[in-house]
């Protein structure tokens, strides 16, 4: 028989109806959580015991639940994706809390994610800047054979890393200027590592750029703090290819 045994926890949710809504903290005493359930799983069991007490339900945003889509952003206690490093929400379990813990739960702050209620923000953003360059126009033909284009093996590999990214907003969240440099620098950085990438390179570091100034997100000030709170590790090594790729095109203009 296992000796696991379930806990008792207080949640400090955030709460609010909408952008215009001035939003308020609300506490709630949940029992009988399994330190072997995800966090998610949590704000499930913690939904059920509103909803049967008549109450309404906590809007949080989640799909996959296998740390791939990015949608589960959540600040716990302080930090994106709480308090374990290189996950995302969906793969935190409840093991790393203890009995009568509270813990407090924020939805991401920054300008460029508007609120849309309680847990859940706006990241359309982010969706905008990718369609802004993040992608290959031109036409390359059929699928090549494995290996038929020569690329240098630690590129591949560093633009495979960049490619980790999975948009989830920790990064601007983290960042005390809302900056999203590091999933820019990323999107940016598979691309021009690669021979498909280069014939729009300037376009593309141009045009994403911009679309995130006017987005309304922050200057980076290369304070690393998004690179910590990465849940794929993406290094912000790849914010120097942007800055670089970025100067080349308007020198090249």
């Amino acid at each position: 028989m296992s000796d696991v045994k379930n806990f008792s926890i207080k949640l400090k949710v955030w709460r609010q109806n909408g952008a215009k809504d001035k939003g308020r903290f609300e506490t709630y005493p949940l029992s009988d959580v399994s330190p072997n359930a995800s966090f998610l799983e949590m704000m499930d069991l913690l939904n059920e015991q509103l909803i049967g007490e008549g109450k309404e339900p906590i809007a949080f945003d989640h799909d996959c639940r296998e740390g791939i889509c990015g949608a589960c952003s959540l600040f716990i206690n302080g930090r994106a994706h709480g308090p374990d490093g290189e996950i995302t929400t969906c793969q935190l379990h409840m093991r790393h809390y203890k009995e009568g813990e509270t813990i407090t739960i924020e939805p991401w702050r920054t300008k460029g994610f508007p609120m849309i209620k309680d847990l859940m923000t706006d990241r359309y953003a982010y969706d905008q800047i990718q369609h802004a360059g993040g992608y290959v126009s031109i036409s390359t033909g059929g699928v090549p054979d494995a290996n038929a284009i020569p690329i240098i093996k630690a590129d591949a590999d560093e633009a495979m890393d960049a490619a980790s990214c999975i948009g989830c907003g920790a990064c601007a969240a983290t960042c005390k200027n809302g900056s999203a440099m590091l999933f820019v620098a990323a999107k940016v950085s598979q691309l021009a590592l690669l021979p498909q990438g280069k014939i729009e390179a300037s376009r593309r570091a141009k045009a994403m750029v911009a679309k995130m100034d006017y987005l309304g997100f922050g200057n980076c000030s290369n304070t690393g703090a998004c690179e910590i709170e990465c849940p794929k590790n993406v290094s912000i090594s790849h914010i120097a290819r942007l800055n670089r790729e970025f100067l080349v095109a308007n020198v090249k203009d």
